[in-house]
């Protein structure tokens, strides 16, 4: 972790530190404070009063663009939560190349199934984007779930909804044809990643080669090659900011 917060940090410190007085700015303050939380998935239906009481619970920290954010040793000791920003979810294989095993966005989180096993994951989360994260202890994090039922039940949602990303994952990885592997890929960051559009749907994230190839267990080339096909049938547009835009015939057509 950085060991200087930024000035950013700094005020969303300062503001923790605050005592509501009555007054209209510590009203708007408080309403601020839930905002933030308001924004994450594990907190989604809790009041303002409870989402108050969590606030005190979170520590806030930033990270620039590449800079790990977690790694396999500490991955017991707190869960994560992305204020804002993007993350990627990496290991290393046996001959040293990166293995890409998810993607999060701003209102997700990490880092909670060491937190119920007790285990170490293999595996180093480092940000895509500047990023803020919110840290929360074991300790506190129990504490949520033992007091809020609405939290123990987003959970629960949301790793359900992780398995059968995971069981998507592993389907994709059985794949003999490359081209199969990388519009799977593509169709399952739509679900997370993407935004629907007059035109198609846009992936929200911006992707080169090497990452997509990361993610799918081909080469960097062979990569490279399936996108220019799926360019050339129109499957798909690269927009001038480099975001991947599904075309209606990308997504018309079945694996």
């Amino acid at each position: 972790m950085p060991s200087r917060p930024s000035k950013q940090t700094a005020l969303i410190r300062k503001k923790k530190t605050r005592q509501g007085n009555g007054t209209r700015a510590g009203h708007a303050e408080h309403k601020q404070d839930c905002e933030v939380l308001k924004c994450i998935q594990l907190f989604q239906y809790l009041s303002d009063d409870e989402l108050q009481a969590i606030w005190p619970k979170v520590v806030f920290r930033e990270f620039k663009k590449g800079q790990t954010i977690l790694r396999e040793q500490n991955t017991n000791q707190f869960m994560y939560i992305i204020i804002r920003g993007k993350v990627k979810i990496s290991q290393m294989s046996e001959d040293g190349k990166e293995r890409i095993l998810s993607l999060h966005n701003a209102g997700e989180f990490f880092g909670e199934m060491s937190l119920i096993d007790g285990a170490t994951t293999p595996a180093t989360v480092a940000a895509l984007e500047p990023s803020m994260v919110a840290i929360i202890s074991r300790n506190d994090f129990y504490a949520l779930l033992y007091t809020h039922t609405k939290v123990l039940d987003n959970l629960l949602n949301i790793l359900c909804c992780r398995l059968r990303e995971s069981w998507k994952k592993i389907q994709m990885l059985t794949f003999h044809n490359a081209s199969d592997r990388v519009k799977m890929l593509l169709m399952m960051l739509a679900d997370t990643q993407g935004e629907k559009t007059d035109r198609g749907t846009v992936l929200n994230v911006k992707l080169i080669h090497q990452n997509i190839a990361d993610m799918t267990g081909l080469t960097r080339e062979t990569v490279t090659r399936v996108l220019d096909r799926f360019v050339k049938s129109g499957e798909i547009t690269i927009l001038g900011n480099k975001l991947i835009q599904l075309n209606p015939e990308f997504e018309s057509i079945s694996l």
